[in-house]
């Protein structure tokens, strides 16, 4: 029976891969098992799992260990940069600002609170740096600590000792943070998910309504122009002139007062339209049973109209249809001649029946093609990922260089991969199963892997005074997240799917992201956040974590 056991307190391979397995497996089991009022700290258990795997002897090699914790990390950043790639940049602009502000209060916070427990107690500020990321689960920021914690010909040892000890109480200690602020402020998550919803509601939307011209100024006009006169994108879908003969318009249509026109467009833009003429009611479907038009929607799946424009296409000449609209991860686009496709965009055609089929063909429509992950892009954007958080960036009067590391430089490659891959004729798309699978996965890997590095040594630290920096962990966690997340929720009125992912981002912290987002299933607000925060974050946690050590020891 060697072979069973050395499974469990041997080494090897298979060794490494069964206790990984175990830990995240019961992990897994408890978060679904053990809930307090309906809370549960999800897989979060499964570091707690680790700790105690390792502490009674079920060790994994250095290398593993950091192989597992370090790729595990890539792919979670990796898969949500790639979730809200497409929608970061117009989020950012919307409130970006404000929520980097608060991030920012946040880090500085935490830094006053650790200098203040260092003058309070006595510790020293090495200590407190390693307790400080810790608490914040920030482990780039202790690696620059210790880099120039070193440069002083000291042993980094110590702020290693202070980080394990804040760590698994700085995963919980934000979770903590998060539901404090649900709590104090009697949120209800369905309340705040309606909110989200007529929030959107206000956004803009796209719809379709019927004018008939009687401004004078469109006589004569070709339906290309009406931008110029209007200074908003509308698309022309149908058009019937004043004898009622109908048909299908193109960029070059001329349109004549008494015409009666179907625009889509923004539903902001519809005042806009009604300065062409007034509101009228077609009964569309009546005369498409005459001319034998249809509405369809076609998916793209033809990777080689990954990236094209659609007025490179020359859809109207080559198929005499109207694409009116696009949906694209759950938000509905204008089709505008500039948009550029993406594989998995469903359009919204208009056009003869018989024709539309030749162009589903052309476009693809195939659902099954969609079902295979495009692993070429996946993994051409960890390579680039990698190389950029490796990058040192000089800053004057830092002893080293500043680098993002593997999992910001991850996290940005796979924004902009996602939100300008197509460009590139990148194939970005991926099924919300597939970037789940990939998501949960790394998380897990990540977890585990924490909690065998900190397992080894917890109880032996813990029980020699280390519980006391616990208690200075917790307190750096949590002061600077409630004051910060008080603030955001009663003068900023941020939503709380908003705030957590803002919480989140501010520790740099994938399991409470993996909180955040088990939260919000019909949203994507908390992984939105979190990505625009976390890059200025990564920064100042590590630029903070090296200023503490040169300015203070």
């Amino acid at each position: 029976m060697d072979w069973f056991s050395n499974l469990f307190v041997g080494t090897g391979i298979a060794h490494s891969i069964v206790v990984l397995s175990l830990a995240i497996a019961v992990g897994i089991f408890l978060g679904h098992k053990l809930k307090f009022k309906g809370i549960t700290l999800g897989i979060t258990w499964i570091l707690f799992c680790a700790i105690a795997c390792s502490h009674f002897g079920m060790r994994l090699d250095k290398d593993v260990l950091a192989f597992a914790k370090d790729f595990g990390l890539i792919l979670f950043v990796y898969s949500i940069g790639l979730q809200v790639g497409p929608s970061f940049f117009s989020s950012f602009r919307k409130g970006g600002l404000s929520l980097n502000m608060l991030a920012l209060s946040i880090v500085l916070l935490g830094c006053i609170t650790a200098f203040v427990i260092h003058l309070i107690s006595g510790e020293s500020v090495a200590v407190m740096t390693g307790v400080l990321f810790g608490a914040v689960t920030n482990t780039p920021g202790l690696g620059a600590a210790q880099e120039a914690f070193s440069g002083t010909g000291a042993d980094p040892s110590i702020l290693a000792s202070g980080y394990a000890m804040a760590y698994p109480l700085g995963v919980v200690g934000i979770i903590v943070s998060i539901l404090l602020i649900r709590w104090f402020f009697r949120i209800k998550l369905d309340k705040e998910e309606e909110q989200v919803k007529a929030e959107r509601g206000e956004e803009k939307q796209i719809e379709h309504f019927d004018i008939r011209l009687t401004n004078p100024q469109v006589d004569g006009l070709r339906v290309r122009d009406l931008k110029d006169l209007t200074h908003v994108d509308l698309v022309v879908s149908r058009r019937i002139n004043s004898k009622g003969e109908e048909m299908m318009p193109d960029a070059d249509t001329i349109l004549h007062v008494g015409d009666s026109v179907r625009f889509v467009g923004d539903n902001k833009n519809q005042r806009t339209a009604l300065l062409l003429g007034e509101r009228t009611e077609v009964k569309w479907e009546e005369k498409e049973k005459n001319v034998h038009l249809i509405n369809r929607h076609i998916i793209v799946t033809n990777s080689k109209l990954n990236g094209k424009r659609i007025m490179d296409l020359k859809i109207r000449e080559a198929y005499q249809v109207t694409i009116t609209r696009i949906r694209r991860a759950g938000i509905e686009l204008l089709a505008t001649p500039e948009l550029r496709l993406q594989m998995g965009d469903r359009l919204t055609v208009v056009g003869d029946q018989e024709v539309v089929e030749k162009m589903a063909s052309k476009f693809g429509n195939s659902t099954k093609k969609l079902d295979a992950p495009n692993l070429a892009t996946l993994f051409l954007g960890i390579i680039l990922g990698v190389t950029l958080g490796s990058l040192p960036v000089a800053i004057p009067g830092l002893s080293q260089g500043f680098k993002l590391g593997i999992a910001g430089g991850s996290l940005i490659i796979a924004i902009l991969i996602g939100a300008f891959g197509p460009k590139f004729h990148l194939v970005t798309y991926t099924t919300s199963s597939a970037n789940l699978m990939i998501r949960e996965i790394g998380i897990s890997l990540f977890l585990a892997a924490v909690g065998f590095g900190a397992g080894e040594t917890f109880v032996d630290v813990l029980v020699d005074g280390g519980y006391v920096w616990i208690g200075y962990g917790v307190l750096i966690t949590m002061i600077p997240l409630l004051l910060m997340g008080f603030v955001a929720r009663k003068w900023m009125k941020l939503d709380y799917f908003t705030l957590m992912g803002l919480i989140a981002g501010s520790t740099t912290d994938p399991p409470a992201l993996a909180y955040a987002t088990s939260q919000s299933s019909n949203n994507d607000r908390a992984a939105v956040a979190y990505s625009t925060v976390y890059p200025l974050t990564m920064f100042l946690r590590v630029l903070t974590g090296q200023l503490m050590i040169i300015l203070f020891v």
